[in-house]
């Protein structure tokens, strides 16, 4: 994966959280946090919290007594989730690496990850690193997309991105289905220590708003609109109506609802 892939900056946060979030997100969100026990005093890291969607529900979870640090690679994703977060001692926000956490061994009780991991560039090192800061018996959760294939929206943007571009197709679409499969998540869990490690297919359908607000979601919130101002492309409108339509098609098939693929990881450290 490119450094680029997770870069998560400029406008991007905004279109992120207003476009894909109530589409892609929300209904997993509230899955993930649903997982997390509510033991008194809980200590839980979340990772690539993006604009604080998981986070949300999680405090909505969580005792009073509880402890949340939520971390994401990219501090305007931070900055934006300071704006939509309600105030809350319980929560801390900041910056950090999934791959250097700067925490010391053992601090945390549930290490939660909603649709980072595939975004990591060397995910053995992140996991190893997930062992490290959650306590022996700790919960380690996160899920992923299934493959693209499974998941026709992305099949959409991806080939309305491929027919703009066929004799040098941008590859973003391609990196967050790029770890669905049980067998190397399961295996990269054993080697970084982790036990009891399972993963459960989950599908979900969501009602967008629209077509079209959700194809701008989907060619402005996330790195794919920073590629194409590199690639001189000064007014993306043509192509999120291209993709519009495409969903448009493929949600009257559907019942009006974007069907979505994921899996729902879990181990024990």
């Amino acid at each position: 994966m490119r450094s680029e892939d997770a870069q998560f900056v400029g406008s991007i946060p905004a279109v992120y959280d207003a476009h894909l979030g109530p589409v892609l997100f929300e209904v997993h969100a509230k899955d993930l946090a649903a997982r997390v026990p509510t033991t008194p005093g809980l200590r839980v890291l979340e990772v690539a919290c993006g604009t604080g969607i998981v986070t949300r529900h999680l405090l909505a979870r969580l005792p009073s007594d509880a402890r949340l640090v939520s971390t994401d690679l990219n501090a305007p994703m931070i900055e934006h989730a300071r704006t939509v977060l309600p105030p809350d001692a319980r929560l801390e926000l900041r910056t950090a690496d999934a791959q250097v956490l700067p925490f010391a061994d053992a601090s945390f009780d549930v290490y939660v990850c909603q649709y980072g991991v595939m975004f990591f560039p060397d995910k053995a090192l992140a996991l190893r690193e997930a062992k490290r800061v959650l306590k022996p018996g700790g919960l380690l959760l996160f899920n992923v997309w299934r493959p693209m294939a499974e998941n026709p929206y992305a099949v959409q943007a991806n080939d309305t991105a491929r027919r703009w571009f066929p004799e040098n197709p941008p590859r973003f679409y391609e990196v967050p289905f790029s770890w669905g499969e049980p067998a190397p998540i399961l295996a990269a869990l054993t080697e970084a220590g982790f036990h009891d490690a399972s993963t459960e297919p989950l599908q979900r359908q969501v009602k967008p708003q629209s077509p079209e607000h959700f194809a701008r979601g989907l060619v402005l919130g996330n790195p794919f609109a920073l590629e194409l101002k590199e690639r001189g492309v000064a007014d993306p409108t043509r192509l999120v109506g291209e993709l519009a339509e495409a969903i448009a098609t493929s949600l009257a098939s559907s019942e009006g609802c974007v069907v979505m693929n994921t899996l729902v990881v879990r181990a024990v450290a």
